[in-house]
């Protein structure tokens, strides 16, 4: 197979297609951010053609998502359908400790205990890959 004939998708429209991002548009905000890298390169370009074979990397919730696409897809269909175009390659999430040390028994958090307990969630920057 030649290059020219080898299938291919906007980077955007793969990403929504596989169900990693809700919409499209959210999608595109994340790769025109500069929080995806495909096979090691960071792509700002949301028209960025990806093809079967490339590696993406990108954080999702926290995590750092690595996947090998497999197919480009012909629609957003269904979950199972949506992970047949990738193969996981993520490592393992790292444990979380199951104590809550911001309360420690002192009852229900105030104002100043829920803000402190925000600013170091991981969620709350969800598209650093440093």
């Amino acid at each position: 197979m030649t290059d020219a004939a080898r299938p291919s998708i906007r980077i955007d429209k793969w990403l929504w297609h596989a169900r990693f991002f809700k919409t499209r548009t959210l999608a595109a905000s994340v790769v025109a951010a500069g929080k995806v890298r495909v096979d090691g390169t960071p792509v700002s370009k949301t028209s960025r053609a990806v093809s079967p074979g490339m590696v993406l990397t990108f954080v999702k919730e926290g995590e750092v998502k690595v996947v090998k696409i497999l197919a480009c897809g012909e629609r957003r269909g269904p979950a199972p359908e949506a992970q047949s175009l990738y193969e996981d390659l993520s490592p393992e999430p790292e444990p979380r400790p199951m104590t809550n040390p911001g309360y420690e028994g002192k009852g229900r958090p105030n104002r100043k205990d829920r803000e402190n307990a925000a600013a170091f969630d991981p969620a709350r920057h969800p598209f650093d890959l440093e």
